[in-house]
């Protein structure tokens, strides 16, 4: 059942006792050395297993502060006994109070940073929240022109909504930007294991308009799309392929491309713009299909880019069994094939069997592009699996670029999870 959790006390005021010290009114966790360790070295997440002792009174949702077995001051942070991230820590100094101005703060220093590192006219299509990253933990918001999208994986979080995204509005407007709809795409079931129930609906606030519709239209890198953040995969487009897809338009003219698992045909599209003379866009959902010869049309690529419903794995295989050399350039932008430390083995298995395949079609001097977005793909793990492909295709690779996902999803050095996305651009030699 999920956790009914209790509207918590934002802050709570310091005390002194009778000798002058500090007295805080919060539960203590007591964590082992190693959660100590992790904590002190900057990672916000205190598992359930790593807290040993706990004094005071806390629902779920709360702010409580962890502490050594000495009980000395490690951080504050979220807790949540349903989950097996018990406390998630977002601030290390005690005099921290975490009422509005705090999280108002908060807010303006990641849309700030956004605003530094993607510029005027990005910035009105990125990501604005990325969770552990901006020490919003579990919380996700991307900017589609005037939509905000948001996913919230955390209790803490979930409690404290409604007065951040009502903040976050009034702050957007502040800085001369226009939302009408702030939309939850909360139907993961990752939720699940926070006690939260899964839901997806229009934020409802007096600052929003009630009839804002649940599609809208974005310009990335000076093309059209149609994004529906109703239906959409995650919260209705890819953003962290941003500069990736630019990358590949820069080598794209004059070249025959096969761009694979295309979603809503974002890089078959920032190659046709770079002068690219046929792409085939290939998804296995009729609805992405559907909607990458959509933004082909709206774009005026409608000859040069068409969309085909297949599966990668088996297309690739009837193209090598033709011994197809129709293309000389192939983009792999596959889904995360693996979720979990323990699918890793199978997930390398399934990056090599296409990453071989398409090495075998390509003719030499081809160009390869090829990803992964999963955080247990480790890039040594990825690195190795190109190598491996690479020999036994018989092949060399000439690396033209290695990138990552853009800046609007920053890497925080401290939490390797929030490195994800290894691109890798090659040509076939």
């Amino acid at each position: 059942m999920p956790v009914q959790a209790v509207k918590p006390v934002l802050y709570f005021i310091h005390q002194e006792n009778e000798r002058g010290c500090i007295m805080r009114k919060y539960a203590k966790f007591y964590v082992t050395p190693k959660g100590e360790k992790a904590a002190r070295t900057g990672h916000p997440w205190v598992f359930g297993e790593e807290v040993t002792k706990v004094e005071g009174e806390y629902q779920n949702g709360d702010l409580v502060d962890v502490v050594t077995h000495k009980g000395k001051y490690i951080g504050t942070g979220f807790v949540n006994d349903v989950s097996k991230i018990r406390v998630r820590i977002i601030s290390t100094n005690t005099n921290d109070k975490f009422d509005e101005a705090f999280w108002e703060r908060r807010l303006r220093y990641a849309l700030d940073y956004r605003l530094t590192v993607m510029g005027e006219k990005d910035f009105n299509c990125c990501r604005l929240i990325f969770g552990e990253a901006d020490t919003f933990p579990g919380l996700t918001v991307d900017r589609f022109n005037d939509i905000l999208v948001t996913q919230t994986l955390s209790l803490g979080i979930e409690v404290r909504k409604e007065m951040l995204f009502n903040l976050l509005i009034k702050i957007m407007r502040e800085m001369g930007q226009e939302i009408r709809g702030l939309y939850e795409r909360n139907d993961v079931k990752i939720r699940r294991l926070e006690g939260m129930e899964e839901n997806k609906g229009f934020f409802k606030s007096d600052l929003l308009d009630p009839t804002c519709p649940t599609t809208t239209e974005i310009n990335e890198n000076g093309i059209r799309y149609t994004v529906d953040v109703e239906n959409g995969q995650k919260t209705g487009f890819f953003l962290d392929q941003k500069y990736n897809r630019q990358a590949v338009a820069k080598i794209a003219k004059g070249k025959k491309i096969l761009d694979c698992f295309t979603h809503t045909g974002s890089f078959a599209l920032n190659a046709a713009q770079g002068g690219a003379t046929k792409v085939t866009a290939v998804d296995i959902s009729a609805e992405a299909v559907r909607m990458t010869d959509h933004n082909a049309k709206i774009n005026g690529y409608e000859n040069i880019v068409k969309g085909l419903q297949a599966n990668v794995f088996d297309l690739l295989s009837e193209l090598a069994d033709k011994k197809s050399h129709e293309y000389d350039f192939i983009i792999l932008d596959p889904p995360a094939f693996t979720k979990s430390g323990s699918t890793v083995k199978n997930a390398i298995r399934g990056y090599k069997e296409i990453n071989l395949k398409a090495m075998k079609l390509l003719p030499r001097g081809g160009y390869l592009a090829t990803c992964s977005c999963s955080h247990f793909m480790k890039e040594e793990f990825f690195v190795q699996m190109l190598h491996d492909a690479a020999k036994d295709a018989n092949v060399s690779l000439r690396q033209i670029e290695a990138r990552q996902q853009s800046p609007d999803h920053p890497v925080l050095w401290n939490v390797p999870e929030t490195y994800y996305l290894k691109f890798y651009i090659f040509q076939v030699v």
